[in-house]
């Protein structure tokens, strides 16, 4: 198996550290550094803080000039949603904390490899709310109902009651945490849930599985 080349944009020695940790061969260098460096398949771009003179849109744009087709996935100190917004809109593929652990950065990378996004849940919650003002909502009782009609060939038929129900909540817009409550489970319990639900529907993040389940993509 090829091993993936990782390029960090980032004058952080720090959080370098922390990256390599993720990525062990990753290499890090300064964004004046970006048009003489080596083809890569993943550009961690860490967003200076706008105090610094210079926009997220600015920060993001001048780095896809001279990435090719690697995958852009934007690093913020200060995670939220418009920057997020804007780093989606110049096509970056994933948007995360700058100090996210090792294992969620490796997490990132295998999304985006496989062709999702990674998107924060402040922002998810945002995109299904968006998505349920214009398609019905899927209730538990009615993803039941068609689960358990005899000639079903819906996605409802690949998963358990408890998936359904998950699955439904998790298309409402509600976050592991808020799943948890509502069905009296461990936040544990839901990401084990998750991660079976993105297996059998063959989707890669939960906007995939949102509109799976509303017929909005096959």
């Amino acid at each position: 198996m090829t091993t993936k080349k990782h390029l960090f944009i980032s004058a952080n020695a720090e959080l370098l550290a922390r990256w390599t940790q993720a990525f062990p061969t990753a290499v890090g260098i300064t964004a004046a550094d970006l048009p003489k460096h080596e083809q890569v398949d993943f550009v961690w771009l860490r967003l200076q803080n706008p105090a610094e003179g210079i926009a997220a849109p600015q920060q993001i744009n001048a780095v896809r000039e001279h990435i090719g087709g690697a995958a852009l996935i934007v690093l913020s100190d200060m995670p939220n949603d418009d920057d997020a917004m804007q780093a989606f809109s110049s096509a970056a593929r994933a948007y995360c904390n700058s100090h996210a652990a090792a294992e969620v950065l490796q997490q990132v990378a295998v999304v985006v490899e496989q062709g999702g996004l990674w998107i924060g849940e402040s922002l998810m919650s945002r995109l299904l709310v968006g998505i349920n003002q214009v398609t019905p909502s899927v209730t538990q009782t009615e993803a039941n109902t068609k689960a358990s009609a005899p000639d079903s060939t819906k996605w409802q038929d690949k998963l358990t009651e408890r998936e359904i129900e998950v699955a439904a909540a998790i298309a409402a817009g509600a976050s592991n945490k808020e799943v948890a409550r509502q069905l009296a489970i461990t936040e544990r319990t839901v990401k084990a849930h998750v991660s079976g639900l993105f297996t059998k529907l063959n989707v890669q993040d939960r906007l995939q599985l949102a509109l799976k389940i509303r017929g909005m993509s096959s």
